[in-house]
């Protein structure tokens, strides 16, 4: 008869009775992962939720273990994230099983290469419109204007809309709107109010919910608005939108004009976040760096030699590229992935339970001591060849891994080239060093106040 395996003890920081580990927490969930890793070890057994413990990951195989096996031994388990279920309703973020299968298959037409190359234009093109608008010495938040440039680039891209034509101004009260949702999600996160009230039954009418649901509806007004226009109009604009429109699956059948809306909320969201944050952490640090931004300013003035930057350029700005990734390993754009096990899972000696949490954190495995000397320093030049072939895979994932790997991660990786090229070509960056540079760890990694900084033109 086969003995039945004895789980061990996970280890982990002590529990406070209904408020979990939240005190520790914070504001600075990140680092609390990070510091939890390196006291407790590659499993770490943490309290964030009222009725279920989150479990933390950090070696690569454990890693590759869960993120291989989404379909098959876990949920993501967002049917848990109220925020996330009101905004992004049933898209491929928060999809689950057969319906995401479908929603992928659909939706991947819309992002091969072919297709989101055609983009690079649109991508140059905004891009120099926002530094067309910045005066020689003028001080500004980098962070904000490159969340305005990735939203209108990800309206054309997506509506084929320009928001800044007069008949779209009302589509650009979405950035504000998406603005609420995102300091909302992180407020209430990391709130041990927020796990007492999470105890009833039912959202209290508080005044951030209140904004919330009008933002939510706000953002709803305008995409349906835009989705059913476009099913009228029965044209292909050569965008994103028309892609998932015309979408069919084995059937013949399309998406419904709700599957629509989670689909582009979803794609609207992560489409333009992601990049503005990979873009302003990546010159955040090359204002500190003189000996990186000299590098870069050099590779862009020998292959660029005062034009804007093509897609065909992209191959030729290598230094430019190993800084967008040491950016992504230091400020990751996405800085954690949970999932929810259908069953117990086996870790080693470690029983992790179905309906927990089980989390693995870029920001952690990113700055592991381990795998990466100097961990916490940009050295852009780490990006060798010969380095990235080294690495053991599920240490370094900025868009994710395994089957829910992000679908528009070359769409963002390409825009984040092309935009930084534009940008740093034309414009030297310096850091107002009175204003405090704050990551805050909500639905991606952006800074908290913005990053205020002051603008030279170069060659002025």
């Amino acid at each position: 008869m086969e003995m039945k395996k004895k789980a061990k003890k996970v280890p982990g920081p002590k529990k406070i009775p209904f408020i979990g580990n939240l005190l520790e927490v914070g504001s600075k969930l990140h680092e609390f992962f990070k510091t939890c890793v390196e006291k407790y070890g590659p499993v770490v057994r943490i309290r964030l939720d009222k009725d279920r413990d989150t479990y933390l990951l950090s070696r690569p195989q454990d890693i590759q273990y869960v993120l291989k096996n989404s379909q098959k031994l876990f949920s993501k388990g967002y049917h848990r994230d109220r925020i996330l279920s009101m905004v992004l309703g049933n898209g491929l973020v928060t999809s689950e099983g057969d319906f995401w299968l479908r929603q992928r298959r659909l939706s991947q037409p819309a992002f091969h290469k072919h297709r989101i190359e055609k983009y690079a234009d649109t991508m140059t093109h905004y891009a120099s419109r926002m530094l067309r608008n910045w005066e020689n010495g003028q001080m500004l938040d980098l962070h904000k204007e490159t969340l305005q440039c990735t939203m209108e680039i990800v309206a054309k891209t997506l509506f084929d809309i320009d928001l800044q034509d007069a008949e779209h101004q009302g589509s650009n009260q979405v950035g504000k709107a998406l603005d609420q949702v995102f300091h909302e999600y992180v407020k209430q996160y990391t709130s041990i109010t927020r796990m007492l009230l999470d105890m009833l039954p039912f959202p209290l009418p508080t005044s951030g919910n209140k904004r919330l649901q009008e933002s939510i509806q706000q953002l709803d007004q305008v995409i349906y608005e835009i989705i059913e226009h476009r099913k009228k109009e029965n044209r292909d604009h050569g965008d994103l939108l028309s892609m998932l429109i015309a979408a069919q699956d084995d059937d013949g059948k399309g998406m419904t004009s709700t599957q629509l809306r989670d689909e582009v909320m979803t794609l609207f969201l992560a489409g333009h976040e992601t990049t503005a944050n990979v873009l302003s952490w990546t010159i955040y640090l090359l204002a500190q760096h003189a000996d990186a931004e000299e590098k870069l300013v050099t590779e862009l003035e020998n292959v660029l030699q005062g034009r804007l930057p093509s897609l065909s350029d992209i191959p030729h700005l290598s230094y430019t590229q190993a800084v967008i990734n040491e950016s992504m390993r230091l400020y990751p754009p996405v800085w954690f992935i949970s999932r929810e096990p259908l069953e117990d899972i086996w870790i080693d000696d470690y029983c992790l339970p179905a309906g927990c949490e089980v989390a693995v954190s870029q920001w952690v495995m990113h700055r592991h001591p381990d795998y990466f000397p100097k961990p916490d320093s940009f050295i852009p030049e780490r990006w060798s060849r010969e380095f990235e072939k080294s690495l053991p895979s599920y240490v370094y994932f900025p868009f994710g891994a395994g089957p829910r790997v992000c679908i528009g991660n070359n769409f963002a990786i390409m825009e984040a080239a092309l935009l930084l090229a534009s940008i740093m070509q034309m414009i030297h960056i310096e850091l107002n060093h009175k204003h405090d540079v704050v990551p805050e760890p909500s639905i991606t990694l952006r800074p908290k106040n913005g990053i205020r900084v002051r603008v030279e033109k170069r060659n002025n």
